[in-house]
């Protein structure tokens, strides 16, 4: 027997139970996650403190500023995890728009979805949250657009851009421009509240867009 090297082996029960650093940091972190995005709803954006949030989760306020430098960082980090559990649960794709050869109703469902997010609370709050601060935090309202916004805007490019391939949309339309027409309309609807968000409303966003106002 090698009595050198079993006096400096851990034993096997010194290695069950050494703590599991990395799974007491996730939980620590999916704690200030769920305690972030349920102050805003409760609270609001301006009420909302990393003292409260780390109360609330039960964590050090070191904790936190040991790895965002502020409420807003931890709101919008909070706010993607949350949508992307959320489309990991529906068996979501969240790197592509269906591609079901019928470009309206591609662009009608993922809309009909985008309509459903914004009217649940669990997303309101902290979406409207991220949006209003944006507006007067220039690093948030780049990392909001670049995080948040710019990967999904790129999903409707790609699937226009697969409808110009297949000659359903004319080849010289920027897609860009072209999914402004729908989604904007809708954002600007969203955060004036200017009227009711519903499935009937997005698939006339879609028709105008794809058809326009000219008889056919």
């Amino acid at each position: 027997m090698d009595v050198q090297k079993s006096a400096h082996a851990p034993s096997p029960t010194a290695e069950r139970s050494r703590p599991d650093v990395t799974r007491r940091s996730q939980r620590s972190r999916q704690a200030i996650y769920e305690a972030a995005l349920a102050l805003v709803a409760e609270v609001g954006y301006p009420k909302t403190t990393i003292e409260g949030i780390a109360a609330r989760a039960g964590v050090g306020k070191q904790t936190i500023y040991r790895w965002w430098s502020s409420k807003a960082d931890v709101l919008l980090e909070a706010f993607l995890d949350l949508s992307e559990q959320a489309a990991r649960a529906a068996g979501e794709d969240t790197h592509a728009i269906p591609d079901t050869g019928d470009l309206a109703a591609d662009l009608k469902a993922v809309l009909r979805a985008t309509v459903d997010e914004l009217r649940d609370p669990r997303y309101e709050a902290p979406y409207r949250a991220l949006a209003a601060e944006g507006v007067v935090n220039e690093q948030l309202g780049r990392d909001f657009l670049t995080k948040l916004l710019e990967p999904s805007l790129q999903l409707y490019v790609d699937r226009l851009r697969a409808a110009q391939e297949a000659g359903h949309v004319r080849p010289e339309a920027d897609p860009r421009i072209a999914l402004e027409l729908f989604v904007a309309p809708l954002a600007q609807r969203w955060l004036q509240r200017s009227g009711p968000l519903s499935h009937a409303y997005t698939d006339t966003l879609v028709d105008y867009a794809l058809h326009g106002l000219a008889p056919r």
